[in-house]
């Protein structure tokens, strides 16, 4: 059982014991796994394979249980590699941080992802990723957040005039809403390129892709992608589509070029390293998808649960509606005001603690290590869930409410929050999300209100690449 600090808040013991359930308190010690020692408590393998089916639909759902039954470094009994989840929050910060350059990305959820990407900087593993991260970095630089602004007020005043069409009070889904917002954010602000006519079609091969990628990285054997199978076919076919649609902008800029780089395609086409070479013609096509299928599904995930809760908690909605009325009065954006909305930046904060769209982050050890006080010998797969974390009594009062304030008085953990993940391989990203999301959470509480419909709440979650609202999001949306 979880044992009480001084602090009177819950906490976890390294090792749980479970009577007649895999391995506890010290019992690990002198088993193994087909050669591959024990070193830390878990799951046996009949335990496992009885979890098998809870596994394939719910994986997440099964480490919380894990963490829950046998503590914050549990290994799972798979020989090779060697497969630990780590939610002791010092060894977290170890993988990503401490000890980051001892942990690569060479593991099934990177290899199924660069199925879709490519090896673009997201997926790309130590070598690799050193080489791609200057040539990329110039696009995230403060002058290209300062026009994310301009691009934002587009994309939200489209969404206004949809919805001020529809009947007073219509149900709309907000899922499918964010998504295509966001996918014209990222279109118009990291390629020059108007996505919004293709939007509906290129989120559906973004999803499509992904769902393959998620049911290939949830078994231990799949077909070949040269296989014919109806998985690979559906793969194939919505990569197609985003391949076309690279390969239009591409051929646009190669028409339209003139003068100085305006945005991430340019800046892609015109990189060199220290050697003075450049990104390949495959290679920018891996980065711009990369950032299509991250830079909107990420973003599109968070925005979504965050008008879940805020239709859930009314109070906070009116708190978030109140500072966008104090601060924009029903204006547009701009820039500067990003930092004068630091309750919208904490409901976004918040949300991500909650629902973090990158609920998994996987490393292969490159070396031994120890972590939470257990051996971890090279060549293991560390398993690490930003949800799991985010919920850690050690570090979170009151883990599962939801309450933006812990991140206005300064009572959040910033060291244990890792929505974007920390260290070297911190999410690029990162500050291109926080103006995005932070400014349409302004923008559209400044002028409607939320509310569920009758006999519905907060939809169930499902952990695909992102953690995504099963159903959509069914809100009614209501002038203010």
């Amino acid at each position: 059982m979880p044992a009480r600090t001084s602090s009177g808040t819950c906490r976890r013991t390294t090792s749980v014991s479970i009577e007649g359930v895999g391995m506890g308190s010290r019992e690990y010690e002198g088993r193994s796994f087909v050669g591959t020692a024990a070193t830390a408590p878990g799951p046996l393998g009949p335990d496992m394979l009885r979890a098998f089916s809870v596994i394939r639909r719910n994986p997440l759902a099964y480490l919380m249980s894990a963490w829950r039954q046998y503590g914050d470094v549990v290994q799972f009994p798979i020989p090779r590699p060697p497969s630990y989840l780590v939610n002791d929050p010092d060894g977290v910060r170890r993988v990503l941080v401490g000890n980051g350059r001892n942990y690569g990305k060479s593991t099934i959820q990177y290899r199924s992802l660069s199925l879709v990407t490519g090896e673009g900087l997201l997926v790309a593993d130590t070598e690799p990723w050193r080489r791609q991260r200057p040539l990329v970095q110039p696009a995230f630089h403060h002058g290209t957040l300062e026009h994310i602004v301009g691009h934002v007020d587009v994309a939200v005043q489209r969404m206004f005039a949809d919805w001020d069409a529809l009947p007073e009070g219509a149900v709309i889904d907000m899922d499918a809403a964010m998504m295509h917002g966001a996918l014209e954010v990222v279109g118009h602000a990291l390629f020059g390129t108007d996505l919004s006519a293709d939007a509906d079609r290129l989120a559906r091969a973004t999803l499509s892709a992904l769902d393959v990628v998620v049911a290939r990285a949830r078994v231990p054997i799949t077909p070949p992608s040269w296989v014919p199978s109806p998985a690979n076919r559906k793969l194939q076919a919505a990569v197609r589509e985003l391949d076309e649609a690279v390969q239009r902008m591409l051929i646009e800029r190669r028409g339209a070029r003139d003068g100085a780089p305006t945005d991430m395609l340019d800046l892609l086409i015109d990189s060199r390293d220290e050697t003075g070479s450049g990104l390949g013609v495959e290679e920018i096509r891996n980065q711009v998808v990369t950032f299509i299928v991250a830079g909107h599904e990420t973003v599109a995930s968070a925005l979504t649960w965050a008008w879940a809760l805020l239709a859930d908690h009314p109070d906070i909605q009116r708190q978030l509606q109140a500072e966008s009325d104090a601060v924009l009065a029903g204006r547009p954006a701009g820039f500067a005001d990003y930092a004068r909305l630091p309750f919208a930046r904490a409901v976004l904060d918040e949300t991500l603690r909650l629902y973090p769209p990158a609920w998994l982050i996987t490393r292969n050890a490159l070396d031994h290590d120890v972590l939470g006080g257990h051996d971890i010998p090279a060549s293991a797969l560390v398993i690490l869930s930003p949800w799991l974390l985010h919920r850690h009594p050690d570090v979170w009062s009151e883990p599962e409410e939801f309450r933006p304030d812990r991140f206005v008085t300064g009572e959040a953990d910033r060291t244990s929050f890792i929505p974007f993940g920390a260290g070297l391989r911190q999410c690029i990203g990162r500050d291109f999300a926080y103006v995005e999301g932070v400014l349409v959470l302004a923008a559209i509480a400044g002028r409607y209100a939320v509310s569920y419909p009758d006999g519905t709440g907060v939809p169930r979650s499902e952990p695909l690449v992102t953690v995504r609202p099963v159903g959509g999001l069914p809100l009614r949306v209501t002038r203010r």
